[in-house]
């Protein structure tokens, strides 16, 4: 039997990079093993921790497109989906879809990261 998810991790050109994009998206702390540059987390949040593994040759996902696949996406609960979008934008990241505004039924926002992976903002 699995104990528990230990983390998500996500390749990207630049481990640090995208881990301090998360770690203020989250209110997280960068962890960082001297011995290994290229794997970095994000923790001190609640929820599973993140890690970022720095890869060559790392190809973005397109969204909504194939061509290059999005294979993951992170979506995070937040209370005001406004504030919250500046918030993400201001860090680095881009909006891809504001779906609520196209869907009167969707309560999300697409956006990516500063290394091209989707992520969505959920209204609770």
């Amino acid at each position: 039997m699995i104990r528990k998810l230990q983390a998500v991790a996500v390749d990207c050109p630049d481990a640090v990079r995208l881990a301090e994009f998360y770690a203020e998206l989250l209110g997280g702390q960068v962890e960082m093993d001297a011995d290994d540059p290229d794997w970095v987390e994000v923790r001190g949040f609640e929820g599973t921790p993140l890690a970022f593994q720095r890869v060559d040759d790392y190809r973005a996902p397109q969204w909504p497109g194939q061509v290059s696949p999005q294979q993951m996406h992170l979506d995070f609960d937040v209370d005001d989906i406004e504030a919250d979008e500046k918030r993400v934008l201001e860090l680095g990241a881009t909006v891809l879809e504001r779906t609520d505004q196209l869907h009167p039924e969707a309560n999300w926002r697409v956006y990516a990261d500063p290394a091209g992976h989707p992520f969505c903002l959920c209204a609770h």
